[in-house]
C-alpha cells in the first residue's frame, strides 16, 4: 500500500512538471524553432545522465537482449512521440491537439488490456472517461472545436497519442527486468542522438549552421531549456518508468489528463490569463476521474486479497 501511495505521489508530480512544461516549451521556441529545441532540450538530459552514471549514482548494465528490447521503447518515446507532435501542431492547431491528446489513457486502456492483459473494473472505465471529458469540456467551451480540414496534423497528433499509449504499456512491461535508470539512460541517449543529428542535417542543408547557436544568448531560452532537458525529459523519464513499475499502465495513463489542471492554473497565476467557470468544472471532472481510475483500482486488489485470504481460511 505504501509503494502505491507514493507512485500515485510521484505521479502527480509527474503531471505538473508535464502541466507546466508547456509554457516553457513556449518561451522556447520563440527564440528557436521545435527540432533546434528538441535536439538542446535531449542534449541537457543526456549530457546530465551520462553525468550520473559516470559518478554511479545512476548504474546500467546491458546486454544484446535488453538492448533489442530498449530500442523500440526509445523509438516510440522520445523520437515517434515528439516527432509526430511536432510536425502535428505545424500542420493543425494547438487546440485540436489539446482535444485529441484526451484520449491517450483510452488508447492506454485498450493496448494494456491486450497486450498486458490488465483488468480494469467499469468503475475504473467510467472514471478514466470522466477525465477524458473533462479535459473536452475545457476545450470546447473555450470555443475549440476539431478543425477537420487540418486532417494531416490531426492524424499526426493522433499517431503521437498511440505512441505515447505504447511507451507506457510496455514500460510497464519491461520494468521487471530493466531498471528506470537503465530505460531512462537508453531513451535519452536515442533523443540525443536522433534530434541532433536531425537538426544539424537541417541546418547543413539550409547554410544556416550559425542560427543553430543563436538562441544560447538568450536567458529565457537557456532557463527554458533547462527545465525542459533537465525536469520535463529526464526527471519526468525516470518518475513514469518508476511508477510504471509499481501502478498499472491505465492507471498511470489517466494521471496526464491532470497536467491539464496545471496549465490551466499556472497560465493563471504566472502569465495572468483568465481562469473561467468552465476551466474550474472541467478540471474537477479531471481531478475525479484521477481519483476514481486508482480508487477503484485499490478497492478491487483490497476485494481479491480479502476472498483469497478467506478461499485459504476454508481449505
Amino acid at each position: 500500500m505504501k509503494s502505491r501511495t507514493f507512485a500515485y505521489m510521484l505521479a502527480l508530480f509527474h503531471s505538473s512538471i508535464v502541466g507546466l512544461s508547456f509554457l516553457f516549451t513556449k518561451m522556447a521556441i520563440a527564440e528557436s524553432n521545435p527540432l533546434d529545441t528538441l535536439a538542446f532540450r535531449f542534449t541537457v538530459s543526456f549530457v546530465i545522465i551520462l553525468f550520473l552514471v559516470a559518478v554511479k549514482v545512476i548504474k546500467v548494465n546491458y546486454s544484446w537482449g535488453s538492448v533489442k528490447n530498449l530500442i523500440p521503447l526509445s523509438l516510440l518515446f522520445p523520437t515517434f512521440f515528439f516527432a509526430f507532435q511536432t510536425f502535428g501542431l505545424k500542420y493543425s492547431q494547438s487546440t485540436d491537439a489539446g482535444i485529441l491528446s484526451a484520449v491517450t489513457p483510452i488508447l492506454t486502456l485498450v493496448i494494456a488490456g491486450y497486450f498486458l492483459k490488465e483488468k480494469t473494473s467499469l468503475y475504473q472505465k467510467l472514471s478514466i472517461v470522466l477525465s477524458v471529458i473533462g479535459v473536452i469540456f475545457i476545450f470546447v467551451m473555450k470555443g475549440s472545436t476539431i478543425d477537420f480540414s487540418d486532417m494531416l496534423g490531426m492524424l499526426l497528433i493522433l499517431l503521437s497519442c498511440i505512441a505515447t499509449a505504447c511507451y507506457t504499456t510496455m514500460t510497464r512491461s519491461l520494468a521487471k527486468d530493466h531498471t528506470p535508470g537503465e530505460m531512462s539512460f537508453f531513451m535519452m541517449g536515442t533523443g540525443f542522438v536522433i534530434f541532433n543529428v536531425a537538426a544539424l542535417l537541417t541546418h547543413l542543408k539550409q547554410g544556416s549552421m550559425a542560427e543553430f547557436f543563436t538562441p544560447w544568448s538568450s536567458m529565457e531560452f537557456i532557463s527554458s531549456i533547462l527545465y525542459l532537458g533537465i525536469l520535463a525529459s529526464l526527471v519526468t523519464s525516470l518518475l513514469s518508468n518508476t511508477i510504471l513499475s509499481k501502478i498499472k499502465a491505465s492507471q498511470m495513463s489517466v494521471f496526464a489528463n491532470f497536467s491539464t489542471v496545471v496549465t490551466i492554473t499556472a497560465g493563471a497565476l504566472i502569465l495572468n490569463e483568465k481562469m473561467t467557470i468552465y476551466d474550474i468544472l472541467g478540471s474537477i471532472l479531471i481531478i475525479l476521474g484521477v481519483i476514481g481510475t486508482n480508487y477503484f483500482s485499490v478497492k478491487k486488489e483490497h476485494s481479491i486479497k480479502v476472498n483469497l485470504e478467506y478461499n485459504e481460511g476454508k481449505m
